[in-house]
């Protein structure tokens, strides 16, 4: 096929399936303990509805919620994805892309439109494969110093410090470096913990927390399709949480069945770790909900075989009624393609005390659903440890009055004074988000 053929025919590939099928529920109703799940609905082609990446123009950023302001932490940066605070106050910014993946088995006009679709909403650059510091030293909410910290890495995502070790979760690897309290630089080789699944990479990120004792690590490790099409064999080890000894590599799968378990978090209340999961695709605007859930050891949470506990997904084949019996529901909707990924829970004392413990979740925004769902970062409050209530905007406004996408947040993380950093990968912006007043004694 020509190239000009293949341009119309793409064209017309992502017309069609933006268009028809049921109207979508209300985005609310796919939040919460018990979302709706209505019928699936099957189609030829995916839905495509890409917000096209187009960036911040001058004096543009997103809007806070009321009582909030939000700023300009760090700009000009490259892709930032993920944000960790090291002990002494200092920010680390994963500046990353997907790698290079080989050739999807897929292939044709539907592989090459689905390319297509990620490089409109800003997936396809190459990866800038390099950890950055911020550090804002008169703590004005602007960090006045910017270096490489870490460069020449594969992909990376997850950050955890443990000691005087550095973890980074590369797309192929857990690796490790001596770290120094104040240093902006490390020169140091890579020292490697243990593989990680890679390969194809259809889920690349590589998310990473450790225990309080720093005797474990926790990764997540996202499926390398969207229900398993490209084989059952491809997906070993993935669609999981690893539990990894750092002093031997060793590892065992902590919980299963989680599509692409992106944010991990301990909840302070409970001191359980929570996961922010990415669900299925190709089931209508409203299946399947993204979510967060506790994570119990040893659990398996339905895919590819099930949905939203013991719903069964009739696209797998073989299907598997033993494993189906096993899955647990997880615990709180977070919308259908929503693409959950920053997860935190609020700290210290310069937000009200009624965000202390809640959920917040940056959404970085659907491609495959109309209208648009997520594109903000949300707060859900919590109580005694598990969710109690519905979202709450924390940051929206990433849509301009064109339908595109000035931005999409993606990590969150809580800086050494108490504000929410946001990282935002269209943008190429750390925004900062702070209380209007003081509000330590706020109920």
């Amino acid at each position: 096929m020509s190239r000009p053929i293949l341009l119309a025919a793409s064209a017309a590939l992502l017309t069609l399936s933006a268009c028809g099928g049921p109207e979508a529920l209300d985005p609310a109703a796919g939040f919460g303990p018990d979302p709706v799940l209505p019928a699936p609905q099957r189609s030829l082609f995916p839905r495509v509805n890409v917000a096209e990446a187009v960036g911040w123009p001058a004096g543009r950023m997103p809007v806070a919620a009321p009582g909030f302001r939000v700023q300009a932490f760090a700009s000009g940066l490259d892709h930032p994805r993920w944000i960790y605070r090291l002990p002494n106050g200092d920010i680390l910014v994963a500046e990353t892309n997907a790698p290079p993946r080989p050739d999807d088995k897929k292939g044709g006009l539907r592989g090459w439109a689905e390319g297509l679709v990620m490089k409109k909403a800003g997936a396809r650059a190459p990866s800038a494969n390099r950890i950055t510091l911020l550090r804002d030293a008169d703590g004005d909410g602007i960090a006045e110093t910017k270096t490489a910290f870490l460069e020449n890495l594969t992909s990376p995502f997850g950050m955890a410090l443990v000691g005087d070790t550095l973890y980074v979760a590369n797309a192929d690897a857990v690796v490790a470096f001596p770290y120094q309290a104040g240093q902006t630089r490390i020169a140091a080789a890579a020292r490697k913990i243990v593989d990680l699944p890679a390969q194809r990479n259809h889920h690349w990120t590589k998310s990473l927390v450790a225990s309080a004792d720093g005797s474990r690590l926790y990764v997540g490790v996202g499926s390398n399709s969207n229900i398993g099409e490209n084989g059952l064999d491809e997906e070993a080890g993935r669609a999981a949480i690893w539990e990894i000894d750092p002093s031997t590599g060793t590892h065992r799968i902590y919980a299963s069945g989680l599509r692409n378990p992106v944010g991990l978090a301990w909840q302070p209340d409970s001191g359980k770790l929570w996961v922010s999961v990415n669900e299925r695709d190709e089931l209508g605007n409203d299946l399947v909900p993204d979510y967060m859930t506790s994570v119990t050891p040893g659990a398996f949470y339905g895919w590819p075989w099930s949905y939203y506990g013991q719903i069964v997904d009739k696209r797998v084949e073989p299907a598997n009624p033993d494993m189906v019996a096993r899955a647990l529901k997880p615990d709180y909707a977070l919308g259908s393609h929503t693409a959950s990924l920053g997860l935190t829970f609020g700290e210290g004392p310069l937000f009200p005390a009624r965000y202390r413990g809640g959920a917040f979740v940056g959404q970085h925004g659907s491609w495959n659903r109309t209208p648009r769902n997520g594109y903000r970062v949300i707060f859900v409050p919590f109580a005694n440890g598990t969710p109690a209530g519905p979202p709450q905007d924390v940051l929206s406004g990433f849509i301009n009055e064109e339908d595109q996408a000035m931005g999409r947040p993606v990590g969150v993380q809580f800086d050494r004074l108490g504000a929410l950093l946001v990282a935002d990968d269209v943008g190429n912006v750390i925004w900062r988000v702070s209380p209007t007043t003081a509000a330590s004694a706020a109920p």
